[in-house]
């Protein structure tokens, strides 16, 4: 007897539209270790993002409620940005990744030679 069974993909499809693109995923590890980082120091951080694509991606993860950017009214202007509590439910993912990558990471190296 072959049942049907319902799979919900909703939840599933909603949180790789957070970690979707290249670069949500190193911009979210590099707030989690830096706590509050300003834009040059994510630039930095971050090796061979562009200055659109960084843009772009902190503007798509604050919309997500994944970072908070937060703004000082002075001069020269001052931002900052940091995880939302949303964000920092999302660690325990990462966390994980990366210990599955710290596992995986030396046999995938030494098969590609």
């Amino acid at each position: 007897m072959n049942q049907e069974i319902e799979v919900v993909t909703e939840p599933f499809e909603y949180t790789l539209s957070i970690f979707g693109g290249k670069w949500k995923m190193v911009i979210m590890f590099w707030l989690s270790k830096g706590e509050v980082m300003r834009y040059g120091e994510l630039k930095k951080a971050i090796n061979g993002i562009t200055h659109k694509m960084l843009s772009a991606q902190l503007k798509e993860l604050q919309a997500d409620d994944i970072i908070v950017r937060k703004e000082y009214r002075q001069v020269p202007p001052k931002v900052e940005y940091f995880l939302s509590e949303k964000g920092l439910s999302l660690m325990p993912i990462l966390e994980s990744m990366c210990s599955w990558g710290h596992l995986h990471y030396k046999d995938a190296i030494n098969n590609s030679k």
